[in-house]
């Protein structure tokens, strides 16, 4: 059984994980906490070193898993004031990516030091095939998650630290559903050769495979879960 610290918890995807690994010993995470889960707002300075140091508490001293899953997709328009677009880019790669890398890097410390543990990132497919015009600061962050989690592969496996990528397209959850509907929500599953979007319950598994069963030897993979609506 595995101590994991999984951000992002409270609903969709995040909750799947939650679930999916309900069978370990789950420290989950979100902005506002409650139903046992640890409050720490990731865009605030500190938070994520804070969100380690509780989780490691509750979990008596080890962590053999790190799920970063929390995230935000908000728009960031080109016609905003520069200040405000640059603003919310900052913000963006805030939570998406720099608090995901410290959680990351205390992770790698950590694991260093008890002989190994896994880190699976749930970033998107925008990592690859870029998003909508309001919002290249979340393919970016995403992308930047990407490349972050093979040079920790690459970096650590000599010390037992494995580290994973699942990409995602549109998954059945409340963070997508706006998009969706503001997009069209038939012309964007037309896209999808699947003919459907992805459950979150099927994101989950991915994750929950990768956390717990995948073989050493994957370390590094990165595994989109879209439904073939972008192939690589």
């Amino acid at each position: 059984m595995s101590n994991i610290l999984v951000t992002g918890t409270s609903r969709g995807i995040g909750k799947a994980i939650a679930e999916a690994l309900s069978t370990h010993n789950i420290v989950g995470h979100s902005s506002g906490g409650g139903d046992g889960r640890i409050a720490a707002d990731l865009a605030a300075k500190g938070a994520a070193e804070a969100l380690w140091n509780a989780a490691l508490e509750r979990l008596g001293g080890r962590i053999d898993v790190l799920v970063n899953n929390a995230g935000i997709f908000e728009a960031a328009p080109l016609d905003a004031p520069h200040g405000e677009w640059v603003a919310q880019w900052e913000r963006t790669m805030t939570v998406n990516l720099t608090a995901s890398a410290e959680l990351c890097r205390l992770a790698v410390l950590h694991f260093q030091a008890k002989g190994g543990g896994r880190i699976v990132n749930v970033a998107s497919r925008a990592a690859y095939r870029g998003d909508s015009p309001q919002h290249w600061h979340y393919a970016a962050s995403k992308a930047g998650m990407v490349g972050m989690t093979k040079s920790i592969a690459r970096g650590y496996a000599a010390d037992g630290v494995l580290a994973f990528v699942v990409c995602p397209g549109f998954t059945a959850s409340e963070m997508i559903d706006d998009y969706m509907a503001s997009r069209g929500g038939q012309k964007i599953v037309a896209d999808i050769p699947l003919g459907r979007v992805a459950g979150a319950d099927e994101v989950a598994e991915t994750v929950r495979w990768l956390a717990v069963d995948a073989p050493a030897s994957a370390t590094g993979a990165v595994i989109d879960v879209n439904g073939a609506s972008f192939v690589r």
